[in-house]
């Protein structure tokens, strides 16, 4: 099984229960498939870079999981047949990726972690 990562944008005309809705749609599909979710992100709406179908802005999800190859396909069939998913990214994390991953999943990254952190270290 290898570690993924999928970004997906939804259209911004839908609710926040119908996005929540959509979201658990395509973990229900991975989780049917047999892989193991590790992380679930909404990100919310926010503005695209360039117009998509009009639209200039969309609410951005993120879901870490760990699969067999085969099941990319299936997942990204149903990204293609759900009409509210605007854009998809699907990629295969090396394991750099996944220990960033993991760090960011802690808040190591977070400014106010990096600000007492900072303190903690000058008090020593």
């Amino acid at each position: 099984m290898k570690n993924y990562e999928t970004v997906f944008i939804l259209n911004p005309v839908l609710s926040e229960d119908q996005a929540k809705d959509t979201v658990e749609k395509f973990v229900t599909v991975l989780t049917k498939a047999n892989a193991e979710i590790i992380n679930k992100e909404n990100w919310g709406l926010k503005k695209l870079a360039y117009p998509i179908n009009k639209k200039s802005t969309g609410f951005y999800n993120l879901i870490e999981f760990k699969a067999n190859p085969e099941v990319i396909n299936a997942l990204e069939t149903e990204y293609r047949r759900d009409e509210s998913v605007m854009r998809f990214l699907t990629t295969v994390l090396d394991k750099h990726a996944v220990a960033y991953n993991e760090r960011r999943r802690k808040g190591e990254f977070k400014k106010e972690n990096r600000k007492a952190k900072k303190e903690e270290e000058a008090s020593v």
